[in-house]
Order: structure tokens, then sequence, then C-alpha cells
């Protein structure tokens, strides 16, 4: 049986079914979906996800990703997930993004009510050939290309527009200090007083982070949603998994690429990987001087969240708590690192940081 639904008090944990508990389509009944409404056809694999069902859809027409939405999840965001993957594929066509496959009636995605009496949004993207980017250890000049590619999905993005594209979801740490109600579950004592350290620092920045450039971002560019393939040139296939774009700052987009490149805490150069990304992000994409210094602030900030929403999440949803868990173990001792070190000390990480003549895209 699954949980039952959260009673959370923020509407942040409710944003895209975070906080839902559902019953997951059956395999025969998704294959009848796809079949009858767009003309895809095959063998299904289920894939791991965090809040929905997802398929990977091997068929006549080649490989697609189908989608199920969890039932509490709002049709105005899978809208703009459509319609935002439109807008990227027409402003740099080159750029390894899905494709929204649309029904035979011509939509980008469609209501079905499953057999469990659930109102399920169904969308299929193409798929993206590769290896996931976190199971393999990438070189300097890797890194290079993963920073100018995600500096080149900002500018194809810096012109979209969406009526809900300001939606407040749980992973924009524009919104961290919403969270806070979180920190009285932790029942370590040492672990909740490192948070609310991370709290309080974050919000001596806020009114910095504010006069920060925003706009639509991808919001989650992390190892496990870009696809590889050594054997191309711009070594990045895929990148995948739109489910947090929203309008936020520049700096935010860019940490969370940052906090996945990350060395173990306590090694000699922690940070040289992420020097790398952020190399090749400024040979395509400038950043202002204050952008700059708040940019391992933020780093810190998704790390604060990280711990608090998988924390979370993990006893609301047990049978997932290894997915969801899979990164947070490292949080702690990260954020020992930041905290350990004053707000002036952690502002020059990055500042060494310049691009080469050439840009690695």
């Amino acid at each position: 049986m699954p949980p039952p639904p959260s009673t959370a008090p923020d509407s942040l944990l409710m944003a895209g079914g975070l906080a839902t508990a559902f019953r997951s389509i059956p395999q025969d009944e998704a294959v009848a979906v796809l079949t009858r409404h767009f003309g895809v056809a095959g063998t299904l694999t289920r894939l791991d996800t965090e809040k929905d069902d997802t398929f990977l859809v091997n068929g006549a027409r080649g490989r697609h990703i189908a989608k199920f939405s969890n039932p509490d999840e709002d049709p105005r965001e899978i809208s703009l997930q459509a319609e935002l993957l439109d807008h990227v594929a027409k402003a740099d066509p080159l750029l390894p993004v899905p494709r929204v496959v649309r029904t035979l009636g011509g939509d980008a995605f469609l209501s079905h009510e499953d057999g469990h009496g659930q109102v399920r949004l169904v969308r299929v993207l193409t798929y993206l050939e590769g290896t996931p980017l976190d199971r393999l250890e990438a070189t300097g000049e890797e890194r290079e290309k993963l920073g100018a590619i995600l500096a080149r999905l900002r500018l194809a993005m810096a012109r979209f527009s969406h009526p809900h594209d300001t939606r407040e979801i749980a992973w924009d740490v524009q919104h961290l200090p919403k969270l806070a109600f979180l920190v009285e579950r932790m029942e370590d004592r040492d672990r909740r007083r490192q948070l609310e350290r991370g709290l309080d620092r974050f919000i001596t920045l806020q009114g910095r982070l504010a006069a920060c450039r925003t706009q639509v971002l991808h919001n989650d560019f992390s190892r496990s949603n870009v696809v590889v393939d050594r054997g191309r040139p711009q070594f990045i296939s895929g990148i995948i998994d739109f489910g947090d774009v929203v309008r936020t700052a520049i700096v935010i987009d860019l940490s969370t690429a940052l906090l996945n490149q990350l060395s173990p805490v306590g090694s000699d150069g922690m940070f040289d990987a992420g020097r790398d990304l952020l190399r090749g992000y400024l040979g395509v994409a400038d950043l202002t001087p204050d952008e700059l210094r708040l940019l391992p602030h933020m780093i810190m900030a998704r790390v604060v969240a990280r711990a608090l929403i998988t924390t979370w999440r993990a006893e609301q949803f047990p049978d997932n708590a290894t997915y969801i868990l899979r990164n947070t173990h490292q949080s702690w001792s990260q954020l020992d690192h930041f905290l350990s070190r004053s707000i002036e000390e952690v502002s020059e990480t990055f500042l060494s940081v310049r691009p080469r003549i050439q840009s690695a895209t």
C-alpha cells in the first residue's frame, strides 16, 4: 500500500506532486494509451524516477520516453515544459534536448484516467542516446564542454516566457527560507544546527540575490540529467529532465551544475572540477562580478535544500528512499565546509576562473 498523502504545511512541497503518493500505472495499460493516442508502441521498461511513471519505449518507430505524470501535477507545468522544449529547438536547433512527440490529434500531452481512477497527464518525448554522465569520470576538457552547453542552453532560453514560469517549487533555492519548517523534523541535533546555520547565512545574502539577473532556466543540470557520448566531438549527446524549469536567478541555475561537480570534502582541489565547468560556461555566457561571488553560496543553499527535501521525502516514501537519498549523504560534510569559512572567504572560491580564448563547445 502506498503511504498516505502528506499534510506538510508548505505548498512548495506540493508543487509538481512531490508530496503526493500514487499507484503506478500497469505497463499493459500504458502500452494501450501510447499506441492509441500517440501511435507509439513497443516494449516498455520502467525507469526510476522521483514522482511519476516514466518508461523507455522500444518500438518500430525507434526509442521514446513516455511520462505519466503524478496525479497531483498541474497541467500548466506540463505545458510550460512542452512549450519550452519547442522554443529551445527553434532558438538553438543543435542543442541536444528532447523533442515533443505530439498525439495523433496534434496535442503536446493528453489527460488519461487510469485504471486506479487517477488522472494522469501523458506525454512522449524523443529519446537521446548516450551514457548518463554520473556513470563516468569526465576529463577537464569534457567538463568545459559541459559548462559551455549549459551556457548555450541559458542563452537559448533567455527570451522564453510562459504564464506559469514564475511558479514556486521546492528545488528553486530562492525560496529556501520557506523550507525552514522542515528543520524541526530533523532528529539529529547536530545536523539540525547545521541546517539552521546554513539558512541563517542564506538569509543574510537574500538582498544581493534579489538584485541578480533572472530568466527561465533548467534548474536541475545535474550529472544524472546529462547523457554523453565520447565518440562525438561535442561529448554531450543529451540534456534531459526539464521538470524543474522555472524563472529564477542565473546564478542559481549554474550553482546546481557546480554542486554536482564537487570532489569529496577534504580532498585536494575540491572545486577544481567545478572550475573546469565554469571556465567553459564563461567562454559562452557572462556572469556579473557579484553573481560570481554569490555562486558558491548558492551551492551551499542547494546543499541545504537537498538535505531538507530528500530527508523529508524519504520519510514520506520509504519504498523509494534509496533513490531519493542517493546524493544526500555527502551534504553534511559539504555544509560543514561552507560554514567553517567566512562569507568573504567562500565568496572568493571562483574569482580566479577565466574562460579560454576559444570556448569548448
